[in-house]
């Protein structure tokens, strides 16, 4: 008689991870920080639009703040990097021979150039740099990178300000062909905002990743004509042909020819590469789509482990 009192009741059986799903489904209860769909992510992207501006904006107000000169070093900076570069490449190295107008095509160079590195640098840490922001909200994190790239397309406007009195300084007219610099600048920017979205998820997994970035860039942007012309060096014929083509397609090149093309009247279509309008297009969608949906895929594992 006590050996049946004193035997324990016996433990229900583990419920099935069918039945729990199909529980929590009819009470309405989802996964915490699941993916959702891609159309709704945009969707959720586009609700925070006026955020993602916001961000932006107060990001790039801080970022100065405690210079005395404040938003001054906007222009500066890119400015005395062209300065640098002035100096190195165009007077010791001797690049500027034979390149018309070359401080108005140096500084474009260096302004659109500078867009694109910083894009880049700052999509690298969009993700592990603001973890404490990932972790107490919630919002489509797509909005971290996508802002950083805002602001520095901000940054590029206010120094195109500094690039219009420079143009102007060294005789280069104002023309209709400077408007042409407003499709170029959304293409720029949706090719930086993709890259920028793909480093993000990258940097978020390796944060190491941004450490090794500077080295990345810096050799970017030396094959990608910012202090020399392309065109004068894929004019001879010494280059290999695939050389040739690696440096008229690199998506950093394109956009600064287009906007030299677009500002600087001594800069012709023929120092244009071929094809630039479908290849400065392909890269924006190749970029722009293909790192969304890169960056989408990865989005319930921002801000874990």
């Amino acid at each position: 008689m006590s050996q049946v009192l004193d035997t324990p009741p016996p433990s229900p059986a583990p419920a099935d991870e069918d039945d729990l799903a199909a529980l929590a489904a009819r009470h309405g209860l989802t996964v915490s920080g699941a993916r959702p769909s891609l159309p709704e992510y945009v969707r959720q992207l586009w609700e925070r639009r006026h955020f993602i501006t916001a961000f932006a904006t107060a990001k790039l107000t801080a970022q100065y703040s405690q210079a005395k000169l404040g938003q001054v070093w906007q222009v500066m900076t890119p400015l005395l990097n062209a300065a640098v570069y002035y100096f190195i490449f165009g007077i010791l190295l001797g690049t500027k021979r034979g390149v018309p107008d070359y401080i108005p095509f140096l500084v474009t160079g260096v302004f659109i150039w500078t867009f694109t590195q910083s894009s880049i640098m700052a999509g690298t840490r969009a993700i592990s740099g603001n973890l404490g922001l990932v972790r107490a909200l919630h919002f489509p994190r797509a909005a971290l990178p996508i802002s950083f790239a805002l602001q520095q397309l901000q940054q590029l406007l206010f120094s195109m300000a500094a690039l219009v009195v420079i143009l102007l300084c060294f005789g280069v007219p104002i023309s209709f062909s400077w408007l042409m610099a407003v499709p170029v600048l959304i293409l720029q920017f949706t090719f930086n905002a993709g890259v920028s979205m793909i480093m993000a998820r990258m940097g978020a997994k390796t944060p190491d990743i941004a450490q090794l970035m500077p080295f990345v860039l810096r050799t970017w942007m030396y094959v990608s004509g910012v202090m020399w012309s392309i065109d004068k060096l894929t004019s001879k014929d010494h280059l290999p042909h695939i050389v040739t083509l690696a440096l008229e397609t690199n998506p950093a090149a394109v956009y600064i020819d287009l906007m030299r093309y677009s500002l600087i009247d001594s800069f012709h279509s023929s120092q244009l590469p071929p094809h630039v309008w479908p290849a400065a297009l392909g890269w924006a969608l190749i970029a722009g789509v293909g790192g969304f949906i890169y960056f989408w895929k990865a989005e319930e594992t921002y801000g874990r482990g």
